[in-house]
């Protein structure tokens, strides 16, 4: 099993990763199944979002769909995008500060019976620890110190976080290794073909998941020109010298929600949580089948869910926009 995120990479590593990217300023516009093809079997996959905000659904989709294996996910906050990963086989090893089908549905059974069966390992860390995992991969530095994981079974569950005593003060303080995916998957409402990325709404880790990530995989909503990111560059949070591909996946993040676009798809969630839940193997092996293999496009996943909820979801997403 990929235990390869546990491993801190030293500076030299970092800088030879840094210095083999092209940071040239080109198009990098590709199909979904091109994108998929920068990720490997065995990689350290990071995913954008949170919860079921900004999900790199169709990305996750495709990489389902291309049969990857013994990928090690981590993410702030997982949730049903965890028990595709598990439950089709691609994913063996989540990191991740919360493992639930989202806050309506609790933990995800799906989740249990691969971790308890022995067939995938959970790392379980606080949110700010892997916020803070994310920030030292981002900065290049081995490990961050922070307070909030002290004194708590989380601390003490994860032999990679560090106790030290600050050369300063004497106080104690915790150390979390610094976290650098291979790859980074990450939706956004809008960028250009270049990869400069707009993000409305909670940016969550996801600026420091692509300057911790050794490639970064963006889909987006629409691509826009370079002259409409230019109008409001106060708005691009992931410049194009961090970016590798570029996929243009209108409701990329469905069924979960992309703020100020589309919100999440309750239908469809909900018959989903019940069929899993029922039969965490069987349920989740027939929403794979008629779901993830049998659609031959993302449009064709679309369809399923059905253009009734698609609609709704869009009309209450964009009534933030209402006077």
């Amino acid at each position: 099993m990929s235990v390869g995120q546990d491993i801190v990479q030293p500076y030299q590593k970092l800088r030879e990763n840094l210095a083999r990217r092209d940071r040239s300023l080109r198009e990098k516009v590709v199909s979904l199944e091109e994108a998929a093809s920068f990720v490997s079997d065995g990689a350290s996959v990071g995913i954008g979002g949170s919860t079921i905000s900004r999900t790199p659904m169709a990305m996750i989709w495709q990489l389902i769909r291309a049969r990857k294996k013994e990928l090690s996910c981590s993410r702030c906050i997982i949730s049903t995008d965890g028990d595709l990963l598990l439950g089709s086989g691609a994913a063996n090893h989540i990191i991740s500060s919360w493992f639930a089908q989202g806050i309506l549905w609790g933990l995800s059974k799906v989740m249990r019976h691969h971790v308890e069966g022995g067939t995938a390992r959970y790392d379980e860390w606080s949110h700010m620890g892997v916020g803070m995992r994310f920030r030292a991969g981002a900065m290049g530095v081995p490990f961050m110190p922070m307070r909030s994981m002290l004194g708590s079974d989380v601390a003490r569950i994860r032999p990679e976080a560090k106790e030290f005593d600050c050369p300063f003060t004497g106080e104690k303080v915790l150390l979390v290794p610094a976290l650098n995916p291979d790859v980074a998957v990450i939706h956004v409402q809008r960028c250009d073909a270049y990869g400069n990325a707009q993000i409305d709404g909670l940016q969550f880790m996801d600026i420091d998941l692509a300057m911790a990530a050794n490639r970064v995989i963006l889909t987006t909503e629409r691509i826009v020109s370079n002259d409409q990111i230019r109008r409001a560059p106060d708005q691009t949070k992931i410049p194009f010298f961090c970016v590798d591909a570029v996929v243009e996946v209108p409701y990329g993040s469905a069924p979960h929600e992309c703020y100020g676009v589309y919100e999440p798809m309750m239908n469809h969630l909900n018959a989903y949580v019940a069929q899993v839940n029922g039969d965490p193997v069987g349920g989740m092996k027939k929403y794979l089948d008629e779901y993830v293999y049998g659609p031959k496009t993302w449009n064709d996943f679309l369809a399923k869910i059905g253009m009734d909820e698609i609609v709704t979801a869009s009309r209450r997403g964009r009534s933030i926009f209402d006077d």
